[in-house]
């Protein structure tokens, strides 16, 4: 079996699919993006598949290792991402060609489902946010959880804040406790709640806040600070018996190898940022050994999910797996990517059932992928200040 050939559909809101050809008639799909760099993204793309047209696409440690340190220059989040989704679909080709999911190659199901969790993001966007009121704020997030609850999820995450100054008044402090305090009322205790300070908070204000949410019996708190403090996490784990989570922005193991030494619950990578399948399954290996679990990154499309799921089947130290697509249920009306098939793809009390269909378990419709990539609109991250103009981290 050889390349021919190879496609990329921009999609909406922030998505880049890779569409692989053979001669043989079988094609993978993989997700190939950084979100706001699509461009760059898809333009490292190209220069790889210059490479791989013409070669072998079940060779995939090979190809990766190519992909990886061939050029001399190596690293960084934009080529790391175009690597990681030619490795999706690549092992998506390995999988059709045998008739068997991606997680048979892994090494068979550890698990028969998987558990998912939603985002409780409101409609409030962050610059309204001080034209209304707490109790409005708290009136919608009570809103978009019960909408949560009402599709089968049990696992919820949102972020308690908007901008932060570096260290922030207590009026800011109590606002961020009566977000948490509101949502945990409203699920009960037999619901998990997680929160992801999303690199917005400072050291100084974790260490602050964290006290303070120790009482809501959180599931984790990720990204308590920004990954280029992470030296700074084992300080932050030994301050509070909260779990704490990281690593959406932190990459190959390399990256990781330091911060699961620190004591890090919950290890975050993205299979479309952190080298695909194929690095994936080595970090969730090395996370393991330090009794760390997994739970990837996956706030993009259904490409990303599936291959997100195809790993957590078999990954032994899984915990939980974020999803941003119809809310809750791939297969539901909210679904805005209607031109993906999941097939047996079913979800059912927070969890998907396991996955049988080849590959990554799941069908496109290039016409209709086709038709919305002519539509897309780049999307760029969104600019926020703090109170003295200065910027802030979204």
């Amino acid at each position: 079996m050889k390349i021919t050939g190879y496609k990329l559909f921009p999609a909406p809101p922030r998505e880049l699919f890779l569409k692989i050809e053979t001669d043989e008639g079988i094609v993978g799909w993989g997700e190939p993006v950084l979100e706001g760099k699509t461009d760059t993204a898809a333009t490292c793309v190209v220069e790889l598949m210059e490479y791989l047209v013409g070669k072998d696409p079940l060779q995939i440690e090979r190809h990766w290792q190519r992909m990886l340190k061939g050029g001399f220059y190596r690293g960084g989040a934009i080529a790391f991402s175009a690597i990681s989704g030619i490795d999706q679909a690549l092992w998506d080709i390995l999988g059709k060609s045998l008739g068997v999911p991606v997680h048979q190659l892994l090494g068979g199901a550890v698990r028969d489902r998987v558990r998912i969790y939603g985002h409780l993001n409101t409609k409030t966007p962050h610059q309204a946010q001080t034209q209304i009121s707490l109790k409005q704020e708290i009136e919608e997030l009570r809103e978009i959880t019960q909408l949560q609850m009402d599709r089968g999820l049990t696992a919820f995450k949102f972020c308690p804040s908007d901008a932060l100054e570096p260290i922030d008044n207590l009026k800011e402090v109590n606002k961020i406790v009566a977000r948490v305090a509101a949502v945990r009322e409203h699920i009960g205790d037999e619901r998990d709640l997680m929160l992801d300070f999303h690199g917005r908070f400072s050291l100084a204000n974790t260490r602050r806040l964290l006290p303070l949410l120790e009482p809501f019996n959180l599931l984790f708190v990720e990204e308590p600070v920004l990954p280029e403090y992470t030296k700074h996490f084992q300080l932050i784990v030994e301050s509070t018996p909260i779990p704490i989570a990281t690593g959406e922005r932190l990459f190959l193991r390399t990256d990781f190898q330091d911060v699961l030494r620190t004591g890090l619950a919950v290890a975050q990578p993205d299979i479309s940022h952190a080298g695909g399948i194929s690095e994936l399954r080595r970090i969730a290996a090395m996370a393991e050994t330090y009794n760390v679990f997994m739970a990837p990154h996956s706030p993009l499309g259904p490409i990303n999910l599936a291959a997100s799921l195809q790993l957590d089947f078999a990954t032994p130290n899984f915990l939980i797996q974020e999803q941003v697509l119809g809310l809750g249920n791939p297969g539901t009306e909210a679904n805005t990517h209607k031109f993906v098939d999941y097939g047996d793809f079913k979800v059912k009390d927070g969890y998907v059932e396991l996955m049988t269909k080849p590959g990554l378990g799941i069908e496109v419709d290039e016409e209709a992928v086709a038709f919305v990539a002519a539509n897309t609109k780049p999307w760029r991250a969104p600019e926020w200040t703090s109170r003295d103009g200065a910027l802030a981290e979204w």
